[in-house]
């Protein structure tokens, strides 16, 4: 008996110094905005750029080879006016050159064919009003003008007056212009057919 109690004031001590050192609790606080409106976003044939069959003997050995640009619109559609911003996310970021690029996917696992890239033109809100595009770093807290859609930026469209606020719209029609790049071939096993693999997911983010 005596041993037992002393080894339970012995861990009483301890415990007791512990919270000498550190706190022994912490607060978790759960935040957000239902907001009343929706948006939903389409963009023209299905979204889907198809470059076709390329041989790859029209490719650059030592370059890469810039294919077609296409052109997308991209319409977002709200049920009242409301500030959003559009996120893109690149589902092949792991192929990609740098952060500023889309992935194309790899070779074998290990090469990676090229990259794309997007940028925004002739932006038109709500009864045919001009707008232009604006980009955030920050996830919206400070923006600039911008028209490149890079992966994880936040874009939205502000009066041509005020690129600092991001415009409350009902309806948006934006060109999206698809640039689209394969790396030089000297460094590509083109031995057997590619599948040209990019793909990405444009989230709507309520502002």
């Amino acid at each position: 008996m005596k041993t037992r109690l002393t080894t339970l004031a012995a861990g009483v001590l301890l415990l007791g110094s512990a919270t000498t050192f550190a706190a022994s609790s912490v607060d978790l606080t759960v935040k957000g905005l239902i907001v009343p409106s929706a948006c939903t976003p389409s963009l023209s044939g299905g979204g889907v750029v198809d470059h076709g069959k390329i041989s790859a003997k029209d490719l650059n050995l030592d370059d890469a080879t810039y294919l077609d640009k296409r052109t997308l619109t991209m319409t977002v559609n709200c049920d009242a006016p409301i500030q959003f911003a559009l996120h893109p996310i690149d589902n092949r970021a792991s192929s990609s050159m740098d952060s500023s690029y889309f992935g194309l996917g790899f070779i074998n696992d290990t090469q990676k064919l090229g990259y794309y890239y997007l940028t925004l033109s002739n932006p038109v809100a709500d009864d045919g009003v001009v707008v232009q595009t604006i980009g955030s770093t920050d996830q919206g807290q400070t923006w600039f003008k911008e028209k490149f859609l890079d992966p994880g930026l936040y874009m939205s469209v502000a009066s041509m007056e005020d690129l600092t606020l991001p415009l409350a719209v009902k309806d948006l029609s934006v060109d999206v212009g698809v640039s689209t790049a394969i790396h030089r071939a000297d460094g590509l096993d083109l031995s057997n057919e590619v599948t040209i693999d990019g793909s990405a997911t444009l989230e709507v983010k309520y502002l």
